[in-house]
């Protein structure tokens, strides 16, 4: 089958191009991130999102979303059916992960395809009757965006110990690193839902999985999502993110301090780490992991090193912060300084940890182990016109497992 979506149409082999349906401007604006669905790896060969998507089996869900905005469809109906869409898209994918495929179920890059598709089909959709506002296309596109990442699908069960965590959407995706995977969101998928042996226990664990985007770490969307989870009660909090190449990370600082490095959407933000509206923010420099750093260095979890990272960097005492002459050291933040990197450095992954664990001490949940797990970088398929390979399918797959084994020792 082939579908339609404004200029980006996706072309399956064997099947004519599509004309664009008449209700997509193809002239409205997109974001950075959906431009790239139109990415190639040669100049003859498939959009990469768009082919992984259809290689993944999502094409039918993202068919049915463009073609109900198609029929005639109320604001409060519009609304009604991204939820429910976004929703499945999600429940769908976790589906996939947890299950044999025919495509690897551990890639995690369809979801977040799919979801760039439905996203830019919203931002160019044309309703018919009636006029659609910039406030609340953004709200539609968010209200996507959100259930189609697990971040309103908080569904704890009853009689088990519970862990929320959360990976990221792959990033730097320019050229042929269009790519790109993220073990960190991969693991996600594959933990949802699931129910762990761990020392204390059976625990169930839901999951979600991140934007790389400065603006939705504005909007609250790591509050919106441990906000839920910490109203359950739980028992630990983990924020994982893709780190250095050939281990793991357990990091010991979270700093208050964003670095300016560009988001998906090529956009820079460097400074203190905003509020999140609605949230409780203790104004701490630094945030010191909880979690059982000592068990998970020395627990037989799989072929990679776990260490534990102590470093962390700060501004001059009473100077300003984002200007001096930093100090990095692995020994004790010095009081009254302000926080320059975490140990997990100053990008989002940090911010996803500072934020998670900022809510955590809040809302006054001492008792909940919370901190950070950085991955091994994944690297690429080694042909660089191809989508995937044997050796870039293993080392995701060991990476996620052990995510899995790690989170099992909490």
């Amino acid at each position: 089958m082939a579908f339609a979506l404004g200029l980006s149409l996706l072309t399956l082999p064997g099947v004519a191009h599509a004309q664009p349906a008449p209700c997509f401007d193809p002239t409205a604006p997109t974001t950075v991130e959906e431009q790239r669905l139109d990415d190639r790896l040669t100049p003859t060969g498939p959009e990469v999102g768009p082919e992984l998507v259809r290689l993944a089996g999502f094409e039918d869900e993202v068919g049915r979303f463009t073609a109900r905005l198609c029929e005639p469809i109320s604001h409060a109906q519009a609304m009604y059916h991204v939820v429910a869409a976004g929703t499945e898209l999600w429940q769908e994918a976790v589906k996939r992960a947890q299950s044999p495929q025919t495509w690897d179920s551990y890639d995690d890059r369809p979801l977040y395809w799919a979801r760039l598709l439905a996203t830019k089909a919203l931002r160019q959709w044309q309703p018919r009757g009636w006029a659609l506002g910039a406030a609340e296309r953004a709200r539609l596109v968010d209200g996507f965006d959100r259930t189609s990442r697990g971040v309103e699908h908080v569904r704890f069960g009853s009689g088990v110990r519970r862990i929320a965590v959360t990976g990221f959407d792959p990033f730097q995706l320019s050229g042929t690193s269009v790519r790109r995977s993220n073990p960190a969101g991969a693991a996600a998928l594959r933990l949802d839902g699931r129910v762990l042996d761990t020392p204390s226990g059976p625990a169930v664990v839901e999951a979600a999985v991140l934007p790389v985007l400065w603006g939705a770490f504005d909007r609250g969307v790591v509050e919106r999502f441990y906000g839920t989870a910490l109203s359950a009660h739980p028992d630990a909090l983990v924020t994982v993110s893709q780190g250095r190449p050939g281990q793991f990370d357990v990091e010991r600082w979270a700093g208050r301090w964003r670095g300016g490095y560009p988001d998906n959407d090529d956009f820079s933000s460097r400074g203190v780490v905003p509020d999140a509206v609605g949230w409780p923010q203790p104004a701490l420099e630094f945030i010191e992991t909880t979690l059982p750093h000592e068990r998970m260095v020395a627990a037989a979890t799989g072929p990679f090193p776990v260490r534990y990272n102590r470093e962390f960097c700060e501004w001059p005492l009473g100077a300003v912060p984002g200007t001096g002459t930093l100090s990095c050291r692995a020994d004790e933040p010095t009081p009254g300084a302000a926080a320059a990197s975490g140990s997990g450095g100053d990008y989002l992954s940090n911010e996803s940890m500072y934020r998670a664990n900022r809510l955590r001490l809040g809302l006054a949940a001492t008792s909940v182990a919370g901190g950070h797990l950085h991955t091994p970088v994944l690297g690429q398929p080694v042909d660089p016109t191809a989508l995937t390979d044997a050796a870039f399918e293993r080392d995701r797959r060991a990476i996620a497992d052990q995510v899995a084994a790690l989170v099992s020792v909490l």
